[in-house]
């Protein structure tokens, strides 16, 4: 594949990103640790969405992790040996955590591109969330999702309820929050936790496919349709046709739109110029 690739400095190796055809490839690299967030992995994170998002080169993200596992979530072990933060004031944690979760999944929500996850193994606790907090979800035969709070007397952070419960609902959210149960590919697809499901050995090109296919789309409109699909969340059914109606004359006055047309009559791919 002949194609630029550009190398972004994260600042870790604990956290790689690459630019190529209009991908951001994040890939979260503590493989030893089945990738749990860390105090280098996590803000460089929270960069790396923060700066994808914004960069013009960029069409799609596509967050995944390096070896056997997607993310395992935080860590368990130094939970136990962090004294530091049980000196902390509640109010003075609680103000941290906020702005911990808010440039993190909730910048990641906030991007206005398609973002992919693929998952090669275990997400599991804020691991679930971040995967959840993307547009589109791809796993590989072998992952798994667990919620994972519950087994360790916690209650869940980074959005994973909200997240759940718009996903999947309110039935089998409070299953999956209670039990913490081990969830495999083919049921979180059935659940509606993950949209597909490949062969191991074929998930990172298959993820690569679909986010390159994402990114050469026609990016106003894929921005207005993730605006319109927020919107629809939280408004009833008149209002939320009165917001698609304004993004639906918005994106007819693009020249993607006109290039879409063009190329439908012409018979030949388009070439979205994101005007």
């Amino acid at each position: 594949m002949a194609s630029d690739q550009i190398e972004i400095d994260t600042g870790t190796s604990e956290l790689l990103c690459e630019i190529r055809d209009r991908v951001a490839l994040i890939t979260l690299n503590r493989p030893e640790a089945r990738n749990a967030l860390s105090d280098h992995l996590t803000p460089a994170l929270r960069r790396m969405i923060k700066q994808c998002g914004d960069d013009p080169a960029v069409g799609a993200l596509l967050i995944t992790g390096a070896g056997a596992a997607f993310c395992a979530g935080g860590d368990v072990k130094g939970m136990g040996s962090n004294s530091s933060k049980a000196e902390t004031p509640f109010e003075e944690r609680v103000a941290d955590l906020r702005t911990r979760q808010r440039t993190l999944t909730g910048a990641l929500v906030a991007v206005r591109k398609p973002t992919v996850a693929a998952l090669p193994g275990p997400a599991a606790g804020a691991g679930m969330a971040l995967a959840l907090a993307c547009d589109i979800r791809i796993a590989g035969e072998s992952a798994i999702m667990s919620t994972g709070y519950a087994r360790i007397g916690l209650t869940g952070d980074y959005g994973v309820a909200w997240l759940l419960t718009r996903l999947v609902g309110t039935s089998r959210a409070r299953e999956l929050m209670f039990l913490s149960e081990r969830i495999d590919a083919r049921r979180c697809e059935t659940l509606g936790l993950v949209n597909r499901v490949v062969p191991d050995t074929e998930l990172r090109e298959a993820a690569f496919a679909l986010a390159k296919s994402l990114a050469e789309g026609p990016s106003i409109a894929l921005a207005y349709i993730k605006d319109n699909l927020d919107h629809a969340l939280k408004s009833d059914f008149l209002d939320s046709m009165d917001q698609e109606a304004e993004n639906m004359v918005r994106s007819s006055r693009t020249a993607d739109h006109k290039e879409a047309v063009g190329a439908f009559i012409g018979k030949r791919k388009p070439a979205f110029a994101g005007r």
